[in-house]
């Protein structure tokens, strides 16, 4: 029989910022993970010499908790260009790009058709008191985005062939029912720096938290799926994978949405779901900018030449794209349709694409309808407490907050 301070189920993002804190602070901290290595769902694969994130993910620099929790300079991490190829309803593309991070794309911009008055008033009156005064705004009503954009006066083409297909990838909700204050929190978030990836991959992230949980003290075991969580003796006992018999005063469980009933009686959130799929190229792609369709004839959502800010992505000479689409438990997106849409967004030259796979990741966000919640508790029970994204946000900020807060539970628990 081994006998902890604490145990915490789940090396995902949440589970090792709490570890992390934990450890620091002289707690005796065991990590363990079902997988056979860290990440939940930030997980980077090399197939055949490609980088293939498990599902296309970017990593806001600018959110504070990522920079409280790692060396974002040591992770490499390269920006995404802060802006967006469209294809309009006409079938032609257009491209909008930030006028201060791609003053070169300016008159593009204005000439994409995009570029309205009365849209662009709407945006200010959507975006601009929650740039302004966030503390204000997110103590309004809250509704969906759907009747955010529409309050606002946001109505004409950059909504509907534009911001609405263009979170929709964000969010895994093409049906405008997110909630609007989280909507204009994260648009906000993305002013100050833009979005991007790790030189090895979203995986980077993880393993730098894991490598300063080890450093602290924290004991980090994978492959240790649990298979039960009870309460005996005035501790919590823990059978997992490979282990005898598991004591600790706290558990912090801090598994995905989906799993949280196999271990605790709790409701389980609702989730969204996303389908990616990796293509390896012989020639560039037309372009570097993520790509989305305002037409909507298609499955895909968002699709981005990765190699093309991230040359390491891919081998010398090949170049790597990916093509996302919203998870259908009941119909994947066949295959013809997503390369005829393809051939749509980036020319003929895609027909020799080669698949290199597809994600299926029908877990791949909490779902957050309005109002937006008040993180929820960490603590439910004596010892007890929980830790993700479906806590506090459906983000990597999200996740890592929450992780922070399960730590500060355990230590006022004593």
């Amino acid at each position: 029989m081994q006998t902890h301070d604490v145990f915490v189920i789940g090396a995902g993002l949440a589970g090792l910022r709490c570890a992390v804190e934990l450890a620091a602070r002289g707690r005796e901290v065991v990590v363990l993970e079902a997988a056979d290595r860290v990440g939940g769902r930030q997980r980077t694969d090399r197939v055949d010499d490609f980088t293939l994130d498990r599902g296309f993910h970017v990593l806001n620099t600018a959110y504070p908790a990522v920079r409280a929790s790692v060396d974002v300079d040591r992770l490499g991490v390269r920006a995404f260009p802060t802006a967006v190829r469209v294809r309009r309803t006409d079938g032609t593309m257009a491209t909008l790009g930030h006028p201060l991070r791609h003053p070169n794309l300016v008159p593009a911009t204005l000439a994409s058709g995009f570029v309205t008055r009365r849209d662009l008033a709407g945006l200010l009156r959507w975006l601009g008191p929650i740039a302004l005064r966030p503390g204000v705004a997110v103590t309004r009503p809250d509704g969906t985005i759907g009747k955010g954009w529409d309050a606002a006066g946001l109505t004409g083409p950059l909504r509907t062939e534009v911001l609405s297909p263009f979170f929709s990838g964000i969010l895994a909700d093409a049906s405008e029912s997110t909630s609007n204050t989280y909507v204009r929190l994260l648009a906000r978030s993305f002013l100050p720096a833009g979005a991007g990836l790790p030189r090895d991959g979203i995986g980077a992230l993880p393993r730098a938290l894991a490598s300063r949980a080890r450093a602290a003290g924290a004991d980090i075991r994978v492959g240790r799926a649990v298979s039960r969580l009870r309460r005996r003796e005035n501790r919590w006992e823990v059978r997992a994978l490979g282990e005898g018999r598991l004591l600790a005063r706290d558990v912090v469980v801090a598994v995905g949405a989906e799993s949280l009933d196999v271990l605790m009686d709790v409701p389980v959130p609702a989730t969204r779901g996303l389908q990616t799929w990796w293509f390896a190229a012989e020639e560039p792609p037309v372009s570097a900018i993520i790509t989305v369709d305002g037409t909507r004839e298609g499955p895909i959502v968002n699709s981005l030449a990765i190699s093309a800010t991230i040359p390491e992505a891919a081998p010398r000479g090949r170049h790597l794209i990916q093509a996302t689409c919203l998870w259908a438990p009941d119909r994947a997106a066949p295959e013809p349709e997503v390369r005829a849409q393809l051939t749509r967004l980036w020319g003929r030259a895609s027909a020799s694409w080669e698949l290199l796979r597809r994600d299926d990741i029908p877990h791949a966000l909490p779902a957050l309808p309005p109002p937006m919640r008040r993180p929820s508790p960490a603590r439910i029970g004596d010892g007890l407490h929980i830790a993700g994204d479906h806590r506090e946000t459906p983000s990597i900020q999200g996740a890592l907050l929450s992780g922070m807060r399960a730590a500060r539970s355990v230590l006022e628990g004593g």
